[in-house]
Parts: structure tokens; C-alpha cells; sequence
């Protein structure tokens, strides 16, 4: 059954409600995540038919745009004797999530898994650590995504209790480990970052600085050889309107290097 808000008919329940405004200029149609249809009720929600915009915020988030979290989060799950120790914490990139992984297998020896999930661009990964293939990694990580999570590291630490839970047991097991720490996480939008290596003459450095503050990016590096090279980290959408602007003042005497690799997100 639909739901009315204002003069707009809101269609579906469960994860997923859509509004459609159809007069005027057509259809027009966003989507409102919530955990039952009656959240839609709070979404406050005009339809400006002169511009054929939806104006308004909802509760939740409208935008494509992934989300991270603003701390680590953690759950402690005793199933048939066995006990699942989840954790779901932002991360930078893959590195990182090994060097977390790494440091679980030390604080936990007696532990028979350490199983984890990684969504962070292109840098993901779903690990089962000897259970058996899919049914540790694979759910940790679709849980993840389900959240429009990105940016995060998803661990499970298992000791064994003794029972075996069968392959739907598992999968539960971790699904749930996870599920059960997001209930009390915070998430912010994540911002995609990008590495800009700029060389210029020694004349045109304070200029450069100045410009990278005036941008609010980030100064990583300076060296000094026989020119000034400077490696700074900015939003990816700012980066085209930087350069332009470097290379605008810099009157041709601006070069540009090739970054080594990708920036993480980070949060906004």
C-alpha cells in the first residue's frame, strides 16, 4: 500500500520507499532508505513544479555518495559455544587493513580464524582464513555493502566452542558479528581524495603554497632540486579547478608529474 507525503505518491516498503512527483515536468523520483514504510512519514518533502525539483531533507541520505564510519564499533557473539569478536572501523586502503589483521592474530593466538572484509574502492577483499570458502568473508563484506559502506575493515576473531555450525550456521555467525557492531556505528560522507605532483622554479614556491592553503589542501611533501617539487592532497572534485588556477598564475612555467598512487577516501 502507498503512503501520501504532501502531494506526492510514495511507493513500496521495507529497505527501500520511492517518491514520484509526476506534474508539470515530468517524473522526478528519489529514494529514502529506512527500516519500515512509516519512516517515509518524516521526510518533509515539496515539489517545487516551476523547477521540477524535490526540495527538502529527509532523515536519511539521499546521495549516492559512500559513507564511512567516525569510529570503530565492536560486538561480542557467543554462538553454540563458539564466540565471534566483530570490530568495523574506517581505513585508509589495504595496507593498513593487513597491518590490523596482523596485530588481531597477535592479541588472539588461541583463536582458530581471523576473518575480514575490506570495501575501500578498488582496494577490496573478503577473506574466510580457513573456514570453509563463502561463508566468512564473502557475508562480512555484503553486509558492508549493503550499508553503502566504503573505506571501512570488517574483522571477525573466532574461537571454537567445541560445535560445528555448518556452512548456514557461518554465514549467519559472521553476517550477524558484523551486523550487530554497525547498530551502534556513526557514518560520514566519504570524499574521494586525489595526488597532485606539481614542479615549479623556486620563484614561483610561496605563490604555490600560498595556493595550496587557499584550497585547503594538503602540503605531503616538498623537494628541492633543481626545481621545487610539491606533492599535495585535495578533494577530486577540486582538482581540475586547482590545476587550472596553478597553471593560470604559473604563466606556463607549471609542471605536472605523474602521482604514484591513488589518495585514500577520507571522510568529510
Amino acid at each position: 500500500m502507498g503512503l501520501q507525503v504532501g502531494g506526492c505518491a510514495c511507493l513500496g516498503t521495507g529497505v527501500t520507499a520511492r517518491i514520484k512527483c509526476g506534474r508539470l515536468l515530468g517524473q522526478v523520483s528519489c529514494f529514502l532508505r529506512g527500516d519500515n514504510p512509516n519512516q517515509v512519514q518524516r521526510v518533509h518533502t515539496q515539489c517545487d513544479l516551476s523547477l521540477g525539483k524535490i526540495l527538502g531533507t529527509p532523515t536519511s541520505n539521499l546521495d549516492s555518495m559512500p559513507r564511512t564510519l567516525t569510529a570503530a564499533v565492536h560486538s561480542d557473539l557467543t554462538i553454540k559455544k563458539s564466540r565471534f569478536i566483530g570490530c568495523v572501523q574506517p581505513v585508509a586502503d589495504r595496507a593498513v587493513a593487513q597491518e590490523i589483521v596482523a596485530a588481531l592474530r597477535a592479541e588472539h593466538p588461541g583463536a582458530v580464524h581471523v576473518c575480514w572484509a575490506l570495501l575501500a574502492g578498488g582496494q577490496s577483499a573478503a577473506v574466510d582464513d580457513g573456514e570453509p570458502s563463502g561463508t566468512a568473508g564473502r557475508p562480512m563484506f555484503e553486509v558492508l555493502r549493503h550499508q553503502d559502506l566504503d573505506g571501512v575493515l570488517a574483522t571477525v576473531v573466532r574461537y571454537f566452542g567445541g560445535i560445528k555450525l555448518g556452512a548456514g550456521g557461518l554465514v549467519r555467525a559472521y553476517t550477524d558479528a558484523v551486523a550487530q557492531a554497525l547498530l551502534g556505528a556513526d557514518t560520514v560522507p566519504l570524499q574521494r581524495m586525489q595526488t597532485l605532483l606539481c614542479a615549479v622554479p623556486y620563484a614561483l614556491e610561496g605563490q604555490l603554497r600560498r595556493q595550496i592553503d587557499a584550497a585547503g589542501a594538503t602540503l605531503l611533501e616538498v623537494q628541492h632540486g633543481t626545481l621545487v617539487t610539491l606533492r599535495l592532497q585535495l578533494p577530486e572534485t577540486a582538482a581540475a579547478g586547482f590545476v587550472a588556477l596553478v597553471n593560470n598564475a604559473g604563466q606556463g612555467r607549471v609542471g605536472w608529474l605523474a602521482a604514484e598512487e591513488p589518495a585514500p577516501a577520507a571522510p568529510l
